[in-house]
């Protein structure tokens, strides 16, 4: 089992700044990657970016445009998303999860509102 909790969410102006964390708890040595996923109301869930455990590479959606930078802290157990010059069409519940023997674990989520 992997436990995963979101945090940092909020309400911010456009062209603003947010930092997420996801704490990653449980059976975490088996996680293959871990990823960053949204979703904005009325639209399907999306990936943003992942981060792949044994590479250490990280990729990202086309619509990040060199945005958002995901990073892990393995000592803290916590991956990163560093978000810049948001826009309103980044507005969504953000969702943290680890993909780990098989199966894809899931946070809470953590919403993110870009508004003026």
């Amino acid at each position: 089992q992997v436990q995963l909790v979101e945090s940092g969410g909020g309400l911010v102006q456009p062209g603003g700044s947010l930092r997420l964390a996801c704490s990653a708890s449980g059976t975490i040595f088996n996680v293959v990657y871990m990823g960053w996923y949204r979703q904005a109301p009325g639209k399907e869930r999306e990936l943003v970016a992942i981060i792949f455990s044994s590479a250490g590479t990280t990729n990202y959606a086309d619509f990040v445009k060199c945005r958002f930078t995901s990073s892990r802290d393995n000592a803290k157990n916590t991956m990163y998303l560093q978000m810049n010059d948001l826009q309103s069409e980044d507005t969504a519940v953000y969702y943290c999860s680890a993909y780990a023997r098989l199966r894809q674990y899931w946070g809470q989520g953590t919403q993110v509102t870009v508004s003026a």
